[in-house]
């Protein structure tokens, strides 16, 4: 190729790197510090290991087809300046990133200076400088990050006495007990393994009686029938160790909720728009099994989850909603967190922020594990590392804030409202019970022969069919076995040990290497990432010649994985971990319990793990030399393969899961214990229940098939249907009123009953529990000022009247109207539309800041008030002083001299609810943004703009119009599912919230015209949030007449998951 020799020279060398060379993030080398200069390797080091385009290798191949010379030539051309313009858009994405977290320190300092300011406003001198000693005490890296977890009482058999009730969530992925298919994709990993061992083991803990591990049911035909099982029993202990009944329901289980598309398995990119069907799902179960565990051990009292655990982004989300509806503790393991994911990523250059956002969702996510720790009061964590470098990139954390914080609530000192997650580290446990030490056996001496078969003719032993599997590959099966685990993920760093292997004589001579990369049947039906490394893994086994000493079965069953660890360390191998960054590395505690030496990366988890157990090296992930040299150090050096055996087995207790589990429950039991504690509760409100609970025990008996006997030769034989029941035909209720008649009432006390008025009972509970449907109208519909439209009065008088066409469930079908208005402006608008109040069962005020029911808790002058137990639900980290001069800081950064942006609201406002009339619309600050900054101070609430974007609100953090309806599900057991909400085309900016879930949502078309959701966020996150497909969403156009929006109701009450 005259006249092209340089630019040949350049793309013979990216030929010769392969296709893996542009994927693996080599470090830049100095290539002088060897003593020469080599202008194509600089060229290949320094630009295109930082190209990513897939098909370049490819390109490549078709330039060296081309037998015209002048085509070659141009194509040679085109790849070069390929080349350069992916090279310019990464130092420009490189450029974009720094900015970006120069922006992020300089803000960070603003925050922590700002914080500290108004934490110390309130104390005095001596105080003040204790607060800056505590500032500088936080920035001191040599303080312990668990100083005060010696204080914590360790949990013990002392506490078997407690009936604890856990609940662990992961969504994503394929959980079952047995047989799991781990390495099948990307979503079923270690994780799955993980939850599934932790359930078991928190199970057999004392004072534990009941775990739920909850999933997606899958019904897909694509998977195993069994992840379509609603319920699967992972233990079951019917007797405690000193013999006494434990009851029936006690034991670890996982639950499957169905959620999203049921017959589709759906990767964890695009579940995120069924999130809130999950919830309401997850929900319903809870309810129920507290209601029953209350019967076996509570003492008729519910039994409320002890605690509610997420695992990952998108169980963290659901965690955080479930814990805000039932007011119960939450606690979050990231596992891996999207925010190191896309720093990577965006480091990588080969993706813009867009472009990494479409593919995976980032955006979405990193907002799940926001929310989540704005919830959680524990973040569980493997490592150091996860805590300082991971979850430091978070708005909601901040370790210095966090020590602050900290130091002032162990002093009882006011913290206005702030509030930072505790972060602990508490490393994965293992189940050994798999695992035969035998370190005086024979066969761990690394000889082989007395179980294959020996040189002198010996017949061998029956041995596991995956040892055949691997051994199938080797010249020689002897020799000590180099064993890697892991999903052929480029991140996993497996084409790096492949070269250090066959480029390292000595290595090749003295050892095997062993590849277990998952399962797979067809490389080329595989996903884009895993087919490149297994390909590049099969392209460097030929070009290094490696037939004989390199073994990579294509497929192995989890049961198989201890005897293939077992294998190794009989041949007296050595277990290597080489990716680029691992969070933890439980692979290598397995290698460790099965005693094998490890080689592990320096960047992560094998950290903290090497330094417990001390049975290995630490290498650079990207020197390949190093990684040679490890390896050939403990296969060649006996003693020191010895001494790492020893040390593993004599430290491996550390990560045992009894171990985990009792530090567990120890840091748990340190949070705020809080659950429903309802101040209406009286003895009557029992009876009420059995009313009220009516259909929910016929659809007992209709599901279980069960023959109803009733006493004084009454019976009621065959099934009640309960659909029929809750809608009132008369056939069903007779049966019902027949049954109910004959059963004993308990006898009363008349003296206790003297004096009660009965006229008093309807107003002391509403009649909302006794409601079989309900129907919320929430129509955001409010003109330039703010003021309700007079459209939203005659929509919910064709409501009233759709409902009422419908004879046969209209007395069993109550109203609510959920409102960002104050309960004085709601009954203002009510009141001149000429209608009365007392048509609702519950009015949602405030944004959800407030509940009342019209004809409960009100005064003789019609004054309503505000359902104290509500009040008590929502109040979870709110700091109203603290809260208000802050964002009145942020809303107004001029101060009050210049044109404010926002005025108070006092009307508006309320103990749960800081009202602001928008008066600047072009200055005020987006809902994420303004959350974002709140996050960063410490600050947890729920900021909205309403009305048409003429007022902003904030509310507490599990305040919104959405869980007021789960409010209602949990306090009056009204399912969520027997709800209808109708909602218009847009609306505030938590009507996204509004219209997912497993509720029936009617949207009105053309009835809102404008809204508030442009102030929501800079990125659009609509899709990934409400459902494209839900058969629960149905629309009907504006101006429907009455008759119209009963066939709409009608049709949707038919609809289901």
């Amino acid at each position: 190729m005259a006249g092209n020799e340089w630019i040949n020279g350049y793309l013979e060398a990216i030929l010769d790197s392969g296709a893996a060379a542009i994927e693996e993030q080599k470090p830049m080398v100095d290539l002088r510090e060897r003593g020469h200069f080599n202008p194509t390797k600089y060229f290949v080091e320094e630009v295109v290991t930082g190209v990513d385009e897939t098909d370049l290798h490819r390109t490549w191949i078709k330039v060296v087809a081309t037998r015209n010379a002048r085509e070659r030539s141009s194509r040679l051309e085109n790849m070069c300046w390929r080349i350069w313009h992916l090279t310019r858009k990464k130092k420009q994405l490189e450029w974009e990133e720094l900015q970006r977290l120069a922006k992020r320190r300089w803000e960070r300092e603003l925050v922590r200076k700002d914080a500290t300011e108004d934490l110390a406003e309130d104390l005095s001198e001596g105080e003040k400088g204790d607060t800056v000693s505590e500032l500088i005490h936080a920035e001191t890296p040599r303080v312990s990050f668990h100083s005060n977890a010696s204080s914590l009482e360790l949990w013990s058999d002392d506490k078997k006495e407690k009936k604890l009730y856990i609940i662990l969530i992961s969504l994503h992925g394929l959980v079952r007990g047995e047989n799991m298919e781990l390495g099948r994709d990307s979503d079923t990993g270690g994780q799955v393994k993980y939850v599934v061992e932790l359930s078991r083991a928190l199970a057999k803990m004392p004072g534990v009686y009941r775990v739920d591990l909850f999933t997606r049911q899958v019904l897909s035909p694509e998977v195993d029938w069994s992840y379509g099982e609603p319920t699967e029993m992972l233990t079951t202990a019917s007797e405690d160790a000193d013999g006494n009944d434990v009851g029936e329901s006690s034991g670890a289980y996982i639950i499957r909720i169905p959620f999203g598309p049921r017959d589709k398995y759906l990767h964890k990119e695009l579940l995120w728009p069924y999130i809130q069907e999950f919830v309401d799902g997850a929900l319903a179960h809870i309810l129920n099994m507290s209601k029953v565990l209350g019967e076996q051990v509570g003492g008729g009292q519910p039994v409320w989850p002890y605690v509610i655990h997420g695992h990952y982004a998108d169980a963290g989300d659901s965690a955080a909603l479930l814990s805000g509806a039932l007011n119960v503790p939450m606690v979050l393991t990231g596992h891996s967190l999207g925010r190191n994911k896309l720093e990577q990523l965006l480091k990588q250059g080969r993706q813009s922020k867009e472009d990494i956002n479409s593919m995976y969702k980032i955006m979405r996510r990193i907002e799940a594990e926001e929310l989540s720790l704005d919830v959680a009061e524990l973040v569980i964590t493997s490592t150091q590392q996860e805590i300082e470098e991971q979850w430091g990139l978070y708005d909601g954390f901040d370790v210095k804030l966090e020590k602050i914080l900290r130091a002032r609530a162990r002093r009882g000192v006011n913290c206005h409202g702030r509030y930072m997650p505790r972060m602990v580290v508490i490393p994965p446990g293992m189940d050994f019970s798999s695992v035969v030490v035998q370190e005086d056996a024979s066969e761990v001496d690394g000889e082989l022969p007395t179980v294959i078969g020996g040189t002198d003719g010996s017949s061998p032993k029956a041995i596991p069919t995956i040892w055949s599997e691997v051994m199938r590959f080797l010249t020689n099966p002897h020799k000590p076995m180099i064993l890697a685990l892991s999903r052929p993920d480029p991140k996993k760093n497996i084409t790096t040990l492949l070269k250090a292997f066959g480029e390292c004589r000595p290595l090749r001579e003295l050892a095997n290497l062993t590849l277990i990369m998952g399962n797979r049947d067809d490389i080329d039906e595989m996903t884009g990432g895993n087919a490149s490394v297994l390909i590049t893994v099969l392209k460097l086994i030929d070009k290094y010649d490696l037939y004989g000493l390199v073994a990579y079965p294509k497929h192995h069953k989890q049961t198989d994985v201890p005897d293939i660890y077992r294998l190794a360390a009989k041949t007296k191998g050595v277990f290597i971990n080489p990716a680029l960054v691992e969070p933890f590395g439980l692979t290598l505690i397995e290698a460790a319990a099965h005693g094998l030496p490890m080689v592990a990366t320096k960047n992560g988890g094998p950290v903290d793990i090497q330094r417990a157990l001390n049975n290995g090296l630490l290498v650079d992930p990207h020197d390949q030399q190093a990684i040679a040299d490890a390896l050939l150090k403990l296969v060649s050096e006996k003693n020191l393969w010895h001494d790492c055996r020893r040390n593993g087995w004599k430290n491996i207790h550390l990560y045992s899961w009894p171990e985990h589990c009792r530090t567990y429950l120890t840091k748990v039991a340190a949070c705020r214990m809080r659950h429903p504690q309802w101040k209406t509760d009286t003895p009557g409100d029992e009876v009420s229940a059995e009313v009220s609970s009516l259909n929910d025990s016929l659809k007992d008996v209709h599901d279980m098939s069960l023959r109803l006997s009733v006493d004084d030769k009454a019976s009621l034989t065959g099934s009640l249907d309960p659909v029929a029941s809750s809608s009132g035909e008369p056939d069903v209720q007779d049966q019902v009123k027949r049954v109910l008649s004959k059963i004993k009432k308990p006898e009363t006390n008349s003296k206790e009953n003297e004096g009660v008025k009965l006229e008093n009972v309807p107003s002391k509970y509403p009649i909302l529990r006794r409601r079989h449907r309900l129907v919320v109208l929430i129509l955001d519909c409010y003109d330039s000022n703010g003021l309700p439209e007079k459209k939203m009065a005659q929509i919910i008088q064709d409501t009233f009247k759709a409902v009422r066409l419908d004879t046969q469930n209209a007395k069993f079908t109550g109203f609510a109207i959920s409102t960002a208005m104050p309960v004085s402006e709601t009954m203002e608008f009510l009141k001149s539309a000429k209608i009365q109040v007392n048509e609702f069962d519950a009015l949602i005020c405030g944004s959800g800041s407030e509940v009342y029911y019209p004809g409960t808790y009100t005064a003789e002058d019609g004054k309503l008030f505000a359902d104290p137990d509500y009040a008590s639900h929502i109040a979870f980290h709110w700091g109203y002083e603290g809260l208000k001069k802050t964002i009145w800081k942020l809303m107004n950064p001029d101060g009050e001299q210049k044109s404010p942006c926002a005025e108070e609201d006092v009307k508006s406002s309320n103990a749960h609810c800081v009202a602001y009339f928008v008066k600047e619309l072009s200055k005020a600050k987006k809902v994420d943004d303004l959350r974002q900054k709140l996050r960063m101070r410490g600050l947890r609430c729920h900021p909205m703009y309403c009305r048409n974007s003429t007022r902003m609100q904030v509310v507490p953090l599990l305040a919104s119009r959405a869980q007021a309806l789960r409010y209602l599900f949990v306090r009056w057991r009204l399912n969520v599912a027997n709800m209808f909400v109708i909602v218009g085309e847009t609306g505030d900016t938590d009507y996204e919230e509004l219209i997912a879930g497993a509720h029936k949502t009617l949207i009105m078309k053309e009835v809102v015209t404008k809204g508030s959701e442009a102030l929501l966020r800079t990125t659009d996150l609509r899709n990934d949030i409400v459902p494209s497909d839900s058969p629960l969403i149905a629309s009907i156009k504006g101006g429907a007449t009455p008759e119209e929006i009963s066939e709409a109701l009608k049709a949707l009450s038919k609809a289901s998951l």
